[in-house]
């Protein structure tokens, strides 16, 4: 026999799937592909955009949620594989949260990690973010953004928002592969080059990028962003351990402006992808509705 909460949880999933259903021949926004050239990179850098329907006629203008891919990943997997469009449309049409822009970039490097070789969470924060206010109508505030990703843009996004709290009114780092020492021996923050030194993995390079080296200039900085945090109880790296930890450290900071959820899910798209509705909903308590 089924679990009384197991069967709830499923009848959960099928309404949340007609309701998607529904919703989307109501409501369509559209995802379009792009790049341009980064000053920082001296390369092409790649997103794919969501625009809310309406946009293009609506002369308002709009907050922007940037939302980071893992590692292997690339500006389609959140569009291919975590629900991103309907999600979204399901969510805006029912005024679940504000129509906003979703940009989607691509880093190669997978870890939104500044290197000695390639400074992808600058680029990040400073070319992408100049790119997307100068090319479409934005919010161009605090209260216009809001940051999040999965796994390693999980740990670019909780970083991102902690080293600039001034640029994000809110973020959302899901299963993020934040480990407070060194990432376990299975996790690929060990096999990617940036974290290398002569060839091997470089504790002290991880440990220079990762959440640690930034909360306490966080907390003086007199921000707060308010975070949402998640990972699934059976998460193969363990980051429903490490993510705890990672909260507690912000709840003893600003108790009422964290949330952790823990739910049942492994280290996947059905974990992020299915959660991806209840962080969106989180953060648009956060940000600005669309406004002349």
């Amino acid at each position: 026999m089924r679990p009384v909460s197991a069967f709830l949880s499923s009848l959960c999933l099928l309404s949340f799937l007609s309701f998607l259903s529904l919703s989307s021949s109501v409501w369509a926004g559209t995802i379009s592909q792009h790049s341009f050239d980064s000053a920082t990179l001296q390369r092409p850098y790649v997103y794919s955009l969501y625009t809310p329907d309406g946009y293009e006629s609506s002369g308002l203008q709009y907050p922007v949620l940037y939302l980071l891919h893992g590692n292997l990943g690339t500006e389609k997997s959140w569009v291919e594989q975590g629900n991103l469009q309907s999600t979204a449309d399901a969510l805006i049409a029912a005024g679940s949260i504000p129509a906003q822009l979703i940009v989607v970039p691509a880093d190669p490097n997978f870890w939104w990690s500044d290197t000695a070789t390639e400074m992808s969470r600058t680029a990040l924060v400073t070319d992408l973010i100049a790119h997307i206010d100068s090319s479409y109508r934005t919010l161009e505030t605090r209260e216009g953004r809001a940051i999040g990703g999965y796994s390693a843009g999980g740990f670019g996004a909780a970083n991102a928002a902690l080293q600039y709290p001034e640029l994000f009114a809110v973020a959302a780092p899901l299963s993020p592969a934040v480990y407070a020492v060194v990432p376990p021996p299975t996790s690929s923050g060990r096999t990617t080059p940036i974290f290398h030194r002569d060839g091997q993995f470089d504790p002290a390079l991880w440990q220079a990028a990762t959440w640690t080296a930034l909360i306490d200039e966080y907390k003086a900085s007199g921000t707060v962003v308010p975070f949402y945090i998640n990972s699934g109880d059976h998460d193969r790296f363990d980051i429903a351990y490490h993510a705890t930890v990672f909260y507690q450290a912000l709840r003893v900071h600003q108790p009422d402006h964290v949330e952790l959820r823990i739910f049942d899910g492994d280290h996947n798209f059905a974990a992020w992808g299915g959660s991806l509705g209840d962080a969106m909903q989180y953060m648009a308590k956060y940000l600005a509705a669309p406004a002349p």
